[in-house]
């Protein structure tokens, strides 16, 4: 187990390219992480990594040995798997990603019953908007909001979420009713965005007479959570583009108000990715399945729950 150990934490050291970053991943202390790949090193009687106090770069000994020991740590899954397939007990832990809002609503409160069912697996999810490199970061499965980029993942489609713009009763009170897209940029309306670090081009995809065309909105207030621009919309600062379903309870309430109806935005998928290689991987295929049964379900009771009985 120590010398998995030690091909782990290489790995991620590799990956993500810092011993520190490294340990708080496997949650152990650099210490512990620094002394694994000294160990790993006098195993192998080569040096994996260049090490200077301001950098961490792999040798060339490192970057072949990294392809090996890819090669290993999926084989030992694969075994695991296997065995906990034939003693229909899975365990191991789980890395899981989805966007702030949708995780913390649909995909957080469906793991506590997944838990119990399955005891022996640990689900490390992470929340965030930003986008994720499924692979770089080690995940086993991502819950993903919007368009998919071209890739060799597997895709479980979940969902077509609807889209709205939306704003509060004051601020269009004070600064008029837009009918559409262009009335929005043209009459300078404030727009909350949602940006994250290494977001290059920003821009809403608006339905203008059947046709889809890229809108670019101004305003001074952004963030990279959700969750943050909707407080900002109540607050009246200005119009922000969400899913229905994470507004549905506000506009119920007549807190939000839809504007721009005339040029709605397009809807925007949800869905599932993981790697091929965990096909193999039972407790990857278990959570997918329990947390997609349980999302479709949420979703149908929302919709059947609102005013508009859409979601």
């Amino acid at each position: 187990m120590a010398y998995v150990d030690m091909l782990k934490t290489f790995v991620r050291v590799y990956e993500l390219g810092s011993m520190s970053a490294a340990a708080r991943d496997l949650r152990v202390s650099a210490a512990v992480s620094s002394s694994r790949i000294s160990d790993l090193e006098k195993s192998l009687g080569v040096r994996l990594f260049n090490r200077t106090t301001r950098s961490l770069r792999a040798t060339a000994h490192g970057e072949l040995f990294y392809k090996g020991a890819i090669k290993i740590l999926d084989t030992i899954r694969e075994v695991e798997g296997g065995i906990a397939e034939i003693t229909a007990q899975p365990k191991g832990t789980l890395f899981i990603s989805a966007p702030l809002a949708l995780g913390k609503k649909l995909v957080a409160p469906l793991i506590p019953a997944f838990k119990l069912e399955y005891p022996d697996i640990s689900v490390r999810l992470r929340l965030s908007d930003r986008k994720v490199d499924i692979a770089q970061e080690g995940l086993d499965a991502a819950f993903v909001l919007g368009p998919l980029p071209d890739s060799d993942m597997r895709v479980r489609s979940i969902h077509a979420f609807e889209r709205v713009l939306v704003a509060s009763p004051g601020y269009v009170k004070q600064h008029g009713m837009p009918e559409n897209g262009d009335a929005i940029i043209a009459d300078g309306h404030k727009c909350l965005l949602l940006r994250y670090p290494g977001a290059t081009e920003f821009y809403w995809n608006l339905y203008v007479e059947g046709e889809i065309r890229g809108f670019h909105p101004e305003g001074s207030l952004e963030s990279d959570d959700g969750d943050v621009l909707t407080a900002w919309a109540l607050a009246g600062c200005g119009i922000i583009n969400k899913t229905r379903y994470d507004v549905a309870t506000q506009l119920d309430a007549g807190t939000l108000v839809e504007v721009a109806t005339a040029t709605p935005p397009t809807p925007q998928p949800f869905s599932c990715l993981y790697p091929h290689k965990r096909l193999q991987d039972p407790k990857v295929k278990l959570f997918v399945d329990h947390v997609i049964r349980g999302t479709r379900a949420e979703i149908e009771r929302v919709a059947a729950s609102t005013s508009s009985g859409k979601i």
